[in-house]
């Protein structure tokens, strides 16, 4: 895939909640090309920190010439980053690795916790095949991810560790429920190792095909380093997330 060092203008970089920022970059080179599920590798102008750091474009205009990222403010990259005012430059090295592959047919998508956001942009692509969604989080704060995708999907089911809001419980709990309610052709799904790992077990018992999209630690990020690399279960190769992936048939990682 194509991909290009660009220098971006930050439009928008607010904050969502006391941990998690949504900020808006003026790149239309990498707008005209990103596709469901790439992400970018980017780095403040004369940063402190040496290495880039890897986000999931969460969104995009093609028309404004904007991508959009959510991100969780966790060290000192994100902390950095979520100092940038707005008119400040980014670079941006993207849009990196393969996405999801978009397929005809009722589709479920499956978030957790911030790798809720490359469902977004998933969910813009698929808005004609009447997508249902399945977020979920610690708390009602940490589901706000509806007030982005509602307006593309049929049908949003929550699920809170708390019970504030939604089903009390995990997403994989809730799970069967959906696949026994609605008519499921394909599921895509992004979040902890451990809720993917259940999705694709029941994507599987169900013959239900299914796409998993990896979060993992990243150096270089163009596949030179092999920091994120995994063996994969169906090929028996090592797997580069950055390059190959991030997103994998599910029968490919679990």
């Amino acid at each position: 895939m194509k991909k290009l060092v660009v220098i971006g203008k930050i439009l928008v970089n607010e904050a969502i909640n006391v941990n998690v920022k949504r900020m808006v970059i003026g790149a239309p080179q990498i707008a005209d090309l990103a596709q469901p599920g790439q992400f970018v590798h980017v780095k403040k102008m004369d940063s402190v920190n040496f290495l880039r750091r890897p986000f999931s474009i969460a969104d995009v205009n093609k028309d404004e010439g904007t991508i959009t990222l959510i991100y969780r403010i966790v060290g000192k990259g994100t902390a950095e980053y979520s100092e940038l005012k707005v008119g400040e430059q980014f670079n941006i090295l993207g849009p990196i690795g393969n996405g999801f592959e978009l397929k005809s047919g009722r589709p479920l998508l499956i978030g957790g916790g911030v790798g809720i956001a490359p469902l977004i942009y998933l969910a813009r692509k698929l808005k004609d095949e009447k997508p249902i969604l399945l977020i979920g989080g610690k708390n009602k704060d940490e589901v706000f991810w509806k007030d982005y995708l509602e307006e593309f999907a049929d049908k949003i089911y929550i699920t809170t560790d708390d019970g504030s809001v939604g089903f009390k419980g995990f997403t994989i709990q809730l799970l069967p429920q959906i696949l026994a309610e609605n008519k499921i052709e394909h599921i895509y799904t992004c979040g902890p190792n451990i809720m993917m790992e259940g999705v694709a077990k029941l994507a599987h018992e169900q013959d239900i095909d299914c796409q998993v999209s990896l979060e993992k630690r990243m150096a270089c990020g163009i596949g030179v380093c092999l920091g994120c690399t995994f063996e994969g279960k169906l090929t028996k190769k090592r797997r580069k997330v950055c390059t190959e992936g991030p997103v994998f048939p599910s029968k490919e990682v679990f």
